[in-house]
């Protein structure tokens, strides 16, 4: 008979945010009269806007006629949006067939994971957002579990005590380093000179960089780079994935991107853009034309308005949260250019923070611990939530948790 795939074998539980789900559930099950209201998962909650709307209603619209039908198109993603995604994000400073259009960073994560295979050596900030880990696992790059994390995954903790930036000397030798910014779940932004000593110390140890920029739209200070393209060096040792499931709503919709430089090459010479074409060529048929058409709205001049609007609406519940725990007492990062705040609980295990925040204000949270063993005694709160339930959380978490 077949045998287990060793990688689901080794990983430890269940995915974190349906653990979160299961656990609501059950509350929800012994306490029928309670109205729940999440600030766990990051799950946009506002509707599309209307010019990006407009724009995927436009694409459904030409699959009904015989000059705008289409069927499969490029797997790398419509030549105008990825020439639009190149003007708009990277000021032309990437080449359009160097951008990948995707069914979403996630997805990506999966695929770049696949690209690399399970012989190289994974770094993750820790804490990070558990795909990095649980897909590293899944291809066999991660080992056994040993307590605390896998053995093949190197932990670069990302604490108060180094302003939430690894020790760059944990960095593998010729390995993969996953790096958010902002983070996820932190908040924590990379400011330029981290950022340039992370690209430095890449260069100079043979590691490919995934940088996720998903939150890269919620930066407001203008001095925080939104792109580790912003910095010299980084075409030949970094890889960037983005979305636009956060900035636009599109988080069923499905739609992000990778950016792959043809600079960044293996230790043989060859080109990972050539290998990265062909992952997306074999394994994937292209991102949904539709979604492709509500991208391309997204990033016009009232799609771009409405992009600013929407995170700005997203980094208010922010402030709102942050005032709320600031009221209580609890230190708290993030929030300023992201939609999270992490929340410090000291000598408390997260998931009992979670369970007495849902008992007592029945609000779900995410505990800090399921993002990695730097994240025990922390709590991620989400700004993704229609206001009134924000403002409605906020008021019984300072009743409530006095």
């Amino acid at each position: 008979m077949i045998k287990r795939n060793k990688g689901l074998a080794n990983l430890t539980a269940g995915y974190l945010f349906p653990e979160i789900g299961r656990r609501r559930r059950e509350f929800a099950a012994a306490h029928p009269e309670a109205k729940i209201i999440s600030l766990g998962i990051g799950n946009t909650t506002e509707p599309v806007t209307p010019h990006i709307d407009a724009g995927l209603i436009e694409g459904a619209r030409r699959l009904g006629t015989l000059a705008g039908y289409s069927g499969y198109g490029d797997e790398q993603g419509l030549t105008e949006l990825r020439e639009r995604i190149a003007a708009v994000f990277y000021d032309g400073k990437m080449a359009a067939d160097e951008v990948f259009v995707s069914d979403g960073a996630k997805c990506d994560i999966g695929r770049l994971q696949l690209l690399f295979g399970s012989s190289v050596e994974v770094a993750v900030q820790d804490p990070s957002y558990p795909v990095y880990v649980d897909g590293s696992v899944l291809i066999g790059a991660g080992g056994a579990w040993q307590g605390t994390g896998y053995a093949g995954i190197r932990y670069l903790p990302c604490t108060a005590a180094n302003d939430y930036f690894p020790d760059l000397d944990l960095l593998p030798t010729d390995g993969l380093v996953y790096f958010c910014s902002p983070n996820n779940p932190t908040g924590a932004v990379a400011d330029r000179a981290q950022l340039t000593a992370l690209v430095e110390a890449a260069r100079k140890r043979g590691t490919v960089i995934v940088f996720d920029a998903a939150y890269a739209e919620y930066i407001r200070d203008p001095a925080l780079p939104k792109s580790i393209f912003e910095i010299p060096g980084a075409r030949e040792c970094a890889i960037e994935v983005n979305s636009f499931s956060k900035p636009i709503g599109f988080t069923g919709v499905r739609l992000g991107w990778t950016v792959v430089p043809k600079e960044l090459k293996y230790a043989t010479g060859e080109t990972v853009w050539a290998d990265w074409n062909r992952i997306c060529t074999t394994v994937f048929n292209g991102a949904s034309n539709v979604a492709q058409y509500g991208g391309l709205a997204s990033l016009e001049a009232a799609g771009l308005k409405e992009m600013r609007d929407l995170t700005d609406f997203y980094l208010g519940n922010a402030a709102l949260i942050g005032a709320a725990l600031g009221t209580l007492g609890i230190a708290c990062i993030g929030g300023a250019n992201a939609p999270y705040l992490w929340a410090h609980f000291p000598g408390e295990a997260s998931w009992d923070v979670f369970a007495r925040i849902l008992e007592k204000c029945h609000v779900v949270t995410t505990p800090g611990s399921g993002f990695g063993p730097a994240g025990e005694g922390f709590i991620r709160f989400s700004a993704f939530g229609h206001r009134t339930d924000v403002e409605e959380a906020c008021r019984r978490l300072v009743e409530n948790l006095r």
